[in-house]
């Protein structure tokens, strides 16, 4: 029997391991990340019944194998909620996926043989079994500085490629704006300069490796690369390849910060960036980065200061639509654009900097696009107004999505937000979800919450509102009803949307 209770480990960490190894996809290969979601997972809703029956099967796989084989088949069922395939996003068996696969069944093997050659076989087969997310992060770990020497080639030819091209180099990172800044960049630039900027949010060491080997071609004058990070020394290394000559840091905010710990700490990761570049272009109306524009300045850099206040002296301010530098209206933004007026004013610094004329900037601004997913405005199946600002995941933006849905309310219309809140703001998540929804629940007619990522959260902070709250499962079926209850002349607001590998 204990043979039987082995065999239905093994195939029951075949199931979880399937579902694991998404979530690692998902998450960028983030060592220690897939065992995070494993707890969000197995603490939601009926999942801590199925989790009971996995540690039963742990307890009992000696004295009672069959215990096991039922453990193993609520770890192949389970955590409910979490598909095998994905529907926001399947799972894709890339080169790295396969390696990561084979390290992890390497380990897992290893630790069901280790516990068949001493003993308690049926035992370590359950528990290992159990902890699938766990030896899966044990192989990140692992494949870690492999999959580093499997990008150095890649980086070596996009370091030739640039000294061989020898753009300007505009680099932008931020907490959130990243990619919107980053378009404007290059839409005001391509009026007098041949530009290139990083596709989608190639950010990373591969993906900007990528972006140059790909994209970057002789008589390109400017590369405009985004750049993010998870964590201190990230940026550092990108810019010891890609150096900017002009760098940006166009937001600070609480975005990722259960990874990095302090608004303090994503500003000195951030500020890796400014390093070794001609000129730094930071938005000051954030008190972190006013202070780090003083201190680069102490240091000898350059520095321009935006921002979204009227009153400040800045170099470049855009209030109420109105772009001015050094105190010199230059053009406005249209009111539909929906952008955070930070993130124009970066843009503009930045185009000045790689050498765009200013009056050819002022003409190009009233056609800045409209990034996808960010508070761009359609009209739905039912005819009501759909505000989708779906790719945004910060506190501050969700404000400024609150604002436009008032803006394009008509009295005595419905005014629904759909959103599963906001993530990876660590400790201040709880907090921030809470006024979010009360927020909402002051401004909406319906408040639909999707998902149970901040549920308890979300239904707490709109408790205080006119709002009806409607729980839903999934996008999908807050989707559904949003179909079935809107009509022409009401507005809806679906604030962030979440991949299908959270709760």
């Amino acid at each position: 029997m204990d043979a039987v209770a082995i065999v239905a480990g093994l195939a029951g960490s075949a199931f979880a391991g399937v579902r694991w190894l998404r979530v690692a996809q998902r998450e960028h290969y983030l060592p220690g990340s897939v065992s995070q979601f494993a707890v969000r997972w197995w603490r939601t809703g009926p999942n801590l019944l199925l989790g009971l029956a996995v540690v039963l099967g742990i307890v009992l796989a000696e004295s009672a194998p069959l215990a096991a084989v039922a453990g193993s088949a609520a770890l192949a069922a389970g955590p409910f909620g979490l598909s095998l395939k994905g529907r926001t996003s399947p799972l894709a068996w890339t080169r790295r996926l396969r390696t990561l696969a084979n390290v992890w069944v390497g380990l897992h093997l290893a630790v069901v043989a280790a516990g068949a050659v001493a003993g308690p076989g049926a035992t370590v087969a359950a528990l290992a079994a159990a902890l699938t997310p766990v030896l899966i992060d044990a192989a990140l770990f692992l494949t870690v500085p492999l999959e580093r020497r499997r990008i150095q080639p890649f980086v070596a030819s996009a370091t030739e490629r640039l000294s061989q091209v020898h753009p300007t180099v505009v680099a932008i990172t931020g907490s959130y704006g990243k990619t919107t800044t980053k378009g404007y960049v290059a839409h005001l630039l391509a009026g007098s300069r041949s530009v290139v900027p990083t596709p989608a949010s190639f950010n990373n060491r591969a993906g900007l490796a990528r972006a140059v080997n790909e994209h970057l071609t002789p008589g390109t004058e400017v590369f405009v690369a985004e750049m993010g990070t998870y964590g201190k020394g990230e940026i550092a290394d990108l810019c010891r390849w890609c150096q900017p000559e002009v760098a940006v840091i166009c937001a600070i905010g609480p975005v990722h910060l259960e990874r990095m710990g302090s608004e303090e700490a994503i500003v000195e990761a951030k500020s890796e960036i400014l390093e070794g570049a001609r000129v730094a272009i930071l938005n000051v109306d954030h008190p972190l980065l006013a202070r780090l524009a003083g201190q680069r300045e102490a240091a000898g850099q350059r520095v321009v200061r935006c921002s979204a206040d009227a009153t400040s002296s800045a170099t470049v301010v855009v209030a109420d639509g109105v772009v001015t530098i050094d105190g010199r209206a230059i053009g406005s933004v249209p009111r539909s654009l929906g952008a955070a007026p930070t993130n124009v004013a970066c843009a503009v610094a930045a185009a000045l900097e790689a050498g765009a004329a200013e009056e050819s900037i002022g003409e190009r601004l009233a056609t800045l696009p409209t990034a996808p997913h960010r508070l761009s405005v359609s009209t739905g199946q039912t005819g009501a107004t759909i505000l989708d600002d779906t790719y945004n995941a910060n506190p501050a933006g969700a404000a400024a999505a609150l604002e436009a849905l008032a803006r394009h309310a008509t009295p005595d219309r419905r005014r629904v937000v759909v959103t599963p809140g906001i993530v990876e703001l660590g400790p201040r998540q709880d907090e921030e979800n809470r006024r979010l929804a009360a927020a909402a629940a002051a401004s909406a007619t319906h408040f639909v919450v999707v998902g149970h990522t901040n549920r308890s959260a979300l239904v707490a902070g709109a408790a205080g509102g006119s709002a009806e709250v409607v729980l839903t499962e999934t996008r999908d079926e807050a989707v559904a009803w949003v179909r079935e209850h809107v009509v022409e002349g009401d507005v809806v607001l679906y604030e962030n949307d979440l991949p299908d590998h959270f709760p």
